[in-house]
């Protein structure tokens, strides 16, 4: 399956275009498809992210940061599909409703948002989400600022998480793991020495 399949035939240059033009005209194929939906909510987080720290040091960042876009445009491809369905229970017996693993990934990705100096990365859901009540852990890898007590940092974003799936989902979560996996600098201005 290659990304644009998982992104309802569209790439994620065409994905960026759209946003670029500030999605005029309206295309409905993006806007009612689900996996669209997360690549685009992911890439405007990114360039959020990454706007913020370019206003500190626009070259300097662009030089430093290139790896780093890449590595998370490619965590946004493989989680904008959807993924297993995680059944969600109803009082009526006919009724079947689920949300998808994808959406699940960016309800984390947003709680993540919540807690300022750390950015997330990689999400996974690792147990059977698709049998109600079996036990789930969530991993989530993610960087912080330098200088920040990541421990507390951790401790923050390990609660917005929980408060998050405890609110959207009914799985079992059993553990969140966080892996801090990497720190970010915001760039002192060219011609200003670091204190």
């Amino acid at each position: 399956m290659t990304s644009s399949d998982a992104l309802a035939g569209h790439t994620f240059e065409e994905l960026s275009d759209y946003l670029d033009r500030d999605r005029t005209p309206a295309d409905p194929s993006i806007d009612g498809s689900p996996e669209c939906q997360t690549a685009l909510s992911g890439m405007q987080r990114l360039r959020r992210t990454h706007r913020d720290l370019l206003l500190k040091d626009v070259q300097l960042e662009a030089e430093r940061e290139d790896s780093w876009v890449t590595s998370i445009l490619q965590h946004i491809s493989l989680e904008a599909r959807a993924g297993r369905d995680i059944p969600i229970s109803h009082p009526s017996p006919t009724a079947r409703v689920s949300v998808t693993e994808g959406a699940v990934r960016g309800i984390l990705r947003a709680a993540g948002d919540s807690v300022p100096n750390i950015i997330v990365g990689r999400c996974r859901l690792d147990g059977d989400v698709t049998a109600p009540g079996a036990p789930v852990t969530v991993r989530v890898d993610a960087t912080v600022l330098q200088g920040e007590i990541i421990a507390s940092l951790a401790d923050q974003l390990r609660d917005a998480l929980y408060a998050a799936l405890r609110q959207h989902t009914e799985l079992a979560v059993e553990s969140v793991d966080i892996t801090i996996r990497d720190l970010y600098q915001i760039p002192v201005p060219a011609g200003e020495s670091e204190q």
